[in-house]
């Protein structure tokens, strides 16, 4: 009876273990083509969070120039090494993740932010200042690219809204940047920047959870291998891989045009408007946060919009609809000029998480090293475009350079010779089907 019992719980036992590895294995994988938003929100609150930090740099110059007795040389330093580390890890991560994805990024990028942010606050002289600097740029440069590929994952059919998603967070982030100035720093000094060390003890949190839901999506990736080619597709590919070359570069140069444009009206319109209208120093800054805000919703609306009527089309009403209040902002009245502000914002960055996805589908297979290279591009061109547009205002005066700026966005045109979106989706399944 006793080795009858033992049997008979033996065979209970197999059972199980065959009934949990049925069940196992005959698990659906994630469908793909669904839009997972929890993600995505978790995404983008951090973005949010990451920007706002990253904002912290600039907005809190009024402040460390006195506290720290700074030049205004040693602030360009400053900003230079933040657009620097940002614009060049960025892409070299991304083409690092392509290869080896890495879910531990995301959550120690964000202790390299921490470290900073504490640094800058703590930081009793320039040097330690530009140190905590470069590791919020270290964290911004690790999670930009990783968050895209994320979001990529998570975006199932909805690459545009999805793309939107994320990156309205960093709009709005960079939209609290005059914000913090006026209501946080002139309040609390330098030491006002240690409270938002909070927020990246939150943006850590939310990292760990979004890095074990993309540690378990790449499980469920299939392994591609490559396939043989004949010499008449080598060809193909040839001449796919040069119009694809040439989209991409048409890309960068659009966004290169546009950031330099947006680095010019978020920090000389003030200034501008302090000169022409006389204004005072916080509702000058209000009137770009304006600017900033309607870019943000602008980012949000473009990426559901291109899903509905296409890439390029966006991007060509980003452009379209911007240039004529571009042209005319220098020359109208002060309601009409911040009237102008929020069309421009809008339409002109409709089109900014576009610019993304458009380059993302041009080369499937390289999500990261494409979101890194076009995220780092953004904040180079930022970086250049305001310190070459300061230098002409010394020389030339504010006014110059509002003028100029009007110019910038004509550099979209070229957008006439991007494919269109019939051709990309050919060009990104010519892509799968050799990858299978």
């Amino acid at each position: 009876m006793q080795q009858r019992s033992d049997n008979e719980d033996l065979s209970i036992n197999n059972g199980l273990t065959a009934t949990a590895s049925h069940t196992a294995a005959d698990r659906p994988p994630a469908d793909p083509s669904r839009t997972v938003f929890s993600i995505l929100l978790a995404v983008s609150m951090v973005h949010l969070l990451n920007d706002t930090i990253q904002s912290v740099v600039t907005a809190i110059f009024p402040i460390i120039k006195e506290s720290l007795t700074l030049s205004y040389k040693q602030l360009g330093f400053l900003a230079l090494a933040l657009n620097v580390t940002a614009s060049v890890l960025q892409p070299a991560i991304g083409l690092y993740s392509d290869r080896k994805p890495q879910p531990l990024l995301l959550p120690l990028g964000v202790v390299a932010t921490l470290i900073g942010v504490i640094g800058m606050g703590l930081a009793p002289g320039f040097w330690m200042m530009l140190a905590a600097v470069v590791l919020i740029g270290v964290g911004s440069s690790v999670f930009h690219p990783e968050s895209a590929k994320v979001a990529y994952l998570a975006a199932g059919d909805r690459r545009g809204l999805a793309q939107g998603i994320f990156q309205v967070g960093g709009n709005a982030g960079q939209a609290l940047a005059p914000v913090m100035t006026a209501l946080v720093f002139v309040q609390l000094g330098q030491s006002g920047i240690l409270w938002f060390s909070l927020l990246a003890l939150l943006a850590l949190g939310i990292q760990v959870y979004t890095a074990r839901w993309y540690g378990q999506r790449l499980t469920l990736q299939p392994r591609k291998a490559k396939s043989k080619s004949t010499q008449a597709g080598s060809s193909k590919r040839l001449a796919n891989r040069r119009r694809v070359g040439a989209a991409i570069t048409i890309l960068m140069l659009i966004i290169t045009s546009k950031m330099a444009y947006l680095a010019g009206i978020s920090s000389f319109y003030a200034f501008y408007l302090m000169e022409k209208f006389a204004l005072p120093t916080e509702q000058a800054m209000l009137c770009v946060f304006a600017f900033l805000g309607a870019g943000a919703v602008g980012t949000f609306f473009g990426g559901p919009l291109a899903d509905r009527w296409g890439r390029r089309n966006v991007i060509w009403f980003s452009i379209l609809g911007a240039l004529p209040f571009a042209f005319l902002l220098p020359y109208v009245n002060l309601t009409t000029s911040i009237v102008f502000l929020i069309v421009i914002g809008f339409t002109i960055m409709s089109s900014g998480s576009v610019n993304v996805v458009y380059a993302q589908e041009l080369l499937p297979g390289n999500i990261g090293a494409v979101s890194g290279m076009f995220y780092g591009l953004a904040f180079g061109a930022g970086g250049l475009g305001a310190a070459a547009l300061g230098a002409l205002a010394d020389t030339y005066g504010i006014k110059f350079v509002i003028e100029l700026c009007a110019y910038m966005p004509l550099v979209g045109l070229l957008a006439v010779f991007l494919p269109a979106d019939r051709l990309l989706k050919q060009w990104a399944q010519d892509a799968g089907a050799r990858q299978a």
